[in-house]
């Protein structure tokens, strides 16, 4: 492994490559710690720890949107964003591709088409920016975290939004011009790098939490035992462990590739596999549904709250206090529908993104079938069903993802900062970049004949034994 690690450093393209894209997430990091003028940022942490802490509906945003934006949001700073604009606006864009004819027909087009595409996006995400930031600066004025010098004056007032919103905006745009360039220059794809970094910044504050909770620490007494700290190692490696195998997890069906007769010669007749990925949706699913889960806790918090407030009737009142706790963060009805909210988006996402009935034209188009399948209607009525079955177990596996956080939170009492890096969305992301980036370094070390990292052999190793 360490002689792996030493080849990248020998080849000069892939050194620059590398060390490029580490300073390009360099300069992010950096960005990250200039804040908004005008935001007391003392009281903007305070606040958001206060509703991290009672598991409000405000406070599991602040965490949902923290894992575009690198925890950002909750600092104020100029790349509170992240880069969920940008996200949003391609997500999309590829959701109006299966219901508009013209992207289809873009898409269909190529380098071209996608480079159009791409444009609208660009333009799309200036527009989600404006009104998001727009948004954000109006959550910190209607709760006094803007220092009264400007929140008591209307023209200053103005002048802060206008200058709040031009600060986030082109944080966003900077963030999403980091990640072309790494794409161009760098290893990897940009955006789910900035994605992962921003992931990645947050775990010295849940070890330092782990340590200040085990006594590790000189200011603070102990309160997890030994057991504690070995189930959160274990369940931190069976989870990543599991995630890994998930993701790479492939129902290979096999195709078998027509014999063309040309003179003497037979052409064809090889025997290849389609692979159909277990988990095809990816961590979309998890999004979806964790932005769906934010609103029926603010609708029924709200709820109760006029409930409490007006002095209505006892039975209206308890009425809301129970709607209000059932959808409480960790409680069983909320855990239920976040099950099935995430096994909906998993078929709803592989429908967007699968087409059997297009994937069964290209391959009798290209002389290649399934054997013991007539092309056409049958082999996609075949892909379909395979495909049905595969998202089971791939929902399945998600659901499972996402609710391991909040059991092992609700049921150890462990602090959610620290219990989301068993599971959930972060972690499913930052595995699939992982393997993305190690994967590139890989195929440019095999390209170059030097043996891969996961100590696979090289050209150079097969060169030498075949001289042998």
């Amino acid at each position: 492994m360490l002689k792996a690690f030493l080849n990248v450093f020998r080849i000069p393209e892939l050194r620059n490559k590398l060390l490029f894209t580490i300073g390009m997430l360099a300069i992010y990091r950096i960005g990250f710690w200039i804040p908004l003028p005008g935001v007391d940022q003392t009281k903007v942490l305070d606040f958001f720890q206060q509703q991290q802490t009672t598991s409000g509906a405000l406070g599991r945003l602040i965490d949902y949107m923290s894992i575009f934006s690198g925890g950002a949001l909750s600092q104020s700073t100029i790349f509170g964003l992240g880069v969920m604009p940008y996200i949003s606006a391609a997500i999309i864009f590829q959701l109006m591709g299966s219901a508009s004819k013209t992207l289809s027909d873009l898409q269909k087009e190529g380098a071209t088409g996608r480079q159009k595409i791409q444009e609208w996006t660009r333009y799309a995400t200036v527009g989600l920016c404006a009104f998001q930031a727009l948004a954000w600066l109006t959550v910190l004025q209607t709760n006094d975290l803007i220092y009264p010098s400007i929140a008591n004056n209307t023209s200053a007032m103005l002048v802060f939004k206008l200058q709040g919103v031009l600060a986030l905006t082109s944080g966003t745009i900077f963030l999403m011009w980091l990640g072309e360039q790494i794409d161009r220059y760098g290893l990897g794809n940009g955006v789910s790098l900035i994605i992962t970094a921003g992931i990645l910044s947050r775990m010295p504050s849940a070890i330092i939490m782990v340590a200040k909770n085990t006594g590790l620490s000189a200011s603070s007494s102990a309160q997890w035992g030994p057991m504690h700290i070995l189930f959160l190692v274990a369940a931190f490696v069976f989870v990543v462990a599991g995630a890994v195998v998930i993701t790479v997890a492939q129902r290979r069906i096999p195709i078998q590739q027509a014999r063309h007769t040309r003179g003497r010669k037979v052409y064809g007749g090889q025997r290849a596999y389609l692979p159909l990925r277990v988990n095809h949706g990816g961590v979309m699913p998890i999004i979806f549904a964790q932005s769906l889960m934010i609103f029926p806790s603010i609708a029924f918090g709200a709820f109760n709250s006029w409930a409490q407030n007006a002095g209505q009737s006892s039975m209206l009142a308890r009425i809301a206090d129970f709607m209000n706790n059932s959808f409480a963060f960790g409680a069983y009805p909320y855990v239920v529908l976040e099950i099935l909210l995430i096994y909906f988006f998993s078929y709803f996402w592989t429908t967007v993104q699968f087409n059997p009935k297009e994937m069964s034209e290209q391959l009798r188009d290209h002389g290649s079938f399934i054997p013991g399948l007539r092309p056409g209607p049958r082999t996609a009525e075949y892909l379909e069903t395979v495909m049905e079955r595969v998202t089971y177990v791939g929902g399945g596996f998600l659901a499972i993802i996402a609710i391991i956080p909040t059991l092992v939170a609700n049921s150890m009492g462990i602090p959610f900062m620290v219990s989301s890096f068993l599971g959930g969305t972060g972690l499913l992301i930052v595995v699939s970049v992982g393997l993305d980036f190690v994967q590139r370094i890989e195929a440019n070390l095999l390209m170059r004949n030097y043996a891969g990292i996961t100590g696979g052999a090289g050209g150079t190793d097969r060169i030498k034994s075949s001289k042998r």
